[in-house]
């Protein structure tokens, strides 16, 4: 019983991280009024309502965990 219990949750946890993604890049603009962040690249993405973009700006290195599923932006942090 200890075995499925263990294994059950095992598979919950790699289920659950299999469906985040993380970019990287260089931001390339900001546009706070629809919550935009392009990259360099010429990805854009959508930071979540209540995320603050202040702290962004062209040139700042970022990393956005995306969700697979939905493709909606979960985080943005500055990348060192």
């Amino acid at each position: 019983m200890k075995k499925i219990l263990a294994t059950t949750v095992a598979s919950l946890a790699f289920i659950g991280m299999a469906y985040a993604a993380t970019v990287e890049g260089v931001v390339q603009s900001v546009d706070p009024a629809t919550r935009t962040v392009t990259l360099q690249d010429g990805k854009s993405f959508v930071a979540p309502e209540g995320t603050s973009l202040d702290s962004l700006a062209a040139g700042a290195k970022v990393r956005l965990t995306v969700d697979d599923t939905t493709g909606a932006v979960t985080a943005i942090d500055k990348a060192s």
